[in-house]
């Protein structure tokens, strides 16, 4: 029989077992989790990446049935703290209190016992299980033998956060909002006491977020913690209690909520933002034709799509996930084979030319994952420089050629880290900074997917500095984004995408976020 959980209180000292029988534990676990306060104390918490200081003697108290967010700018120390806290990490210095007792976590198995669960930016689980396996994982072997009754647990917090979840249903099949609804309940049956969510937000639909913030304060009205970490100041002051907030792994300040938003900004950057906007940019003929393209995946098919850039001219593509835009940037970055139809760069035809002819002709992505994708978890950022800027035909490697030209691009992109620095040790920003400088600068067209996703504001405005300023040499640039306000702001031109249609290009200064959404559900396209 499972063993009944022990559930601790407020008051460290108490311990005391579930009234509910063991043939119930889990429901009894369950219960009590969600009658359990815990009062968390992070004191004096210290982390090192070799030269770079993710946490600097931070200290952070939250009180049971708090929503508490997390702020500061990418590379501030907001993941590496709640990594500590959720024992995927091992401070160099300081104590983790859970209900005035002093814990040592060492893995984030030690957590969950200790009642702390994180859901991370990216889903952590196995997508070629099915829903009900995924959610049975951690939990004790009987019940995972006692598969009806998994499957009843599951249905059962699913309808209480009204989560669409089909049990059987391949993991691997649903969206980033799906996978980050089962994660939720699948910690909440382990029997967790306090979630940690880090930037939940990110690449989820509106009702799903509405869904997610919904589930959020029910649990912090049944008294558990939550810890909310974000660069999003509007989701904070829309959900949060307190605002905690780091700069340079230092705890800067705390905040109720609601806040002031120029304070808060402040104390996150230590300066007052300037608004941005795009500037003005001289466009010329010649920049990207696109004639009777026709490409297809194994989901959906692009037909006849047709389309002229100016040079220096910003195209963003909008739609919902799976629409169709990462099809037709693979197909122009020569990486999907074409069915029919022609890209012409500069006048010249590149269609069912290989990679290597696309890329010497001016053409890159930047793809969303930017580490599964775009860079090599495990190598540091030099390294990554001599792979992508050839010295010479031979074949050693200029390391000292290689160092200096990272050392000049850290400097030039304001990259937090060394040349020595993995690049998996990174924040998102930085790791978005390392991948623009690894481009060319002389790119005829430069394709983006979500290049700010997960980014805070102040490296949002710097990379949308950093790119506007390529339309001087005539790049063409085109991106995507889920962020309605950030394609209406920055693109010239916008193509809305659903189910494999795409629209006729609008012009960017006369369409509102309220139509350009209407368009993405398919009305009026």
């Amino acid at each position: 029989m499972p063993r009944v959980a022990t559930v601790r209180y407020s008051a460290p000292s108490t311990d005391t077992k579930c009234p509910w029988g063991p043939a119930n534990a889990f429901q009894a676990r369950l219960l009590c989790t969600w009658l359990t306060s815990m009062k968390i104390e992070l004191l004096d918490i210290s982390k090192r990446y070799g030269d770079v200081i993710a946490n600097d003697d931070v200290t952070v108290s939250i009180s049971s049935g708090e929503i508490r967010g997390l702020l500061g700018e990418n590379g501030a120390g907001k993941t590496t703290l709640m990594r500590v806290l959720s024992g995927y990490t091992r401070a160099d210095a300081g104590v983790v209190r859970l209900n005035g007792v002093e814990r040592r976590l060492h893995s984030p198995a030690d957590a969950i016992r200790a009642g702390v669960g994180m859901l991370h930016q990216d889903p952590m689980d196995v997508p070629q299980l099915s829903v009900l396996d995924n959610f049975c994982l951690g939990q004790d072997a009987s019940l995972v033998r006692r598969q009806r009754r998994a499957g009843e647990k599951l249905v059962e917090l699913c309808d209480r956060f009204g989560f669409g979840l089909a049990p059987r249903a391949l993991v691997g099949s649903l969206t980033v909002g799906e996978r980050q609804q089962l994660e939720l309940v699948r910690l909440l049956a382990l029997g967790v006491s306090t979630i940690i969510l880090d930037e939940p937000t990110t690449g989820i639909s509106a009702p799903q977020k509405t869904l997610l913030f919904a589930a959020l304060r029910r649990l912090a009205a049944d008294g558990l913690s939550v810890v909310f970490v974000s660069h999003k100041l509007d989701e904070v002051q829309a959900l949060c209690d307190r605002v905690t907030v780091l700069r340079r792994g230092r705890n800067v300040g705390e905040l109720a909520v609601p806040f002031d938003h120029d304070l808060l900004v402040e104390l996150m950057f230590g300066q007052a933002l300037q608004p941005s906007c795009k500037p003005t940019c001289d466009t010329s003929e010649g920049g990207l034709r696109v004639q009777g393209l026709t490409v297809q995946d194994h989901r959906l098919s692009l037909e006849n799509i047709n389309l002229d850039v100016r040079c220096g001219e910003v195209i963003g593509l909008a739609g919902l996930e799976g629409s169709g835009q990462h099809l037709l940037m693979q197909a122009l970055a020569g990486l999907a084979p074409l069915r029919a139809g022609h890209i012409q760069v500069a006048g010249h035809d590149l269609a069912r030319q290989p990679y290597n002819v696309f890329r010497r002709h001016g053409i890159a992505l930047v793809p969303a994952a930017r580490l599964e994708e775009g860079m090599i978890p495990g190598l540091d950022i030099r390294e990554h420089f001599a792979l992508s800027h050839r010295q010479g035909r031979g074949l050693m490697v200029d390391w000292r050629l290689a160092t200096q030209r990272a050392n000049e691009q850290i400097a030039q992109f304001n990259i937090v880290g060394s040349a020595q620095t993995r690049v998996d040790k990174l924040s998102g920003g930085n790791q978005q900074r390392v991948l623009l400088s690894l481009l060319a600068d002389d790119l005829r067209l430069l394709m983006l997917e979500h290049p700010t996703r997960g980014l805070d504001v102040g490296s949002s405005q710097w990379i949308w500095s950093n790119l506007l300023a390529r339309r001087e040499c005539g790049t063409v640039l085109m991106f995507t984004s889920t962020d309605l306000d950030e394609l209406v702001q920055y693109s010239d031109r916008i193509l809305v995408f659903s189910g494999g249609k795409v629209s006729a290009p609008l012009d960017a200064a006369s369409v509102t976020v309220q139509e350009l959404g209407n368009l993405i559900g398919g009305r009026g396209l």
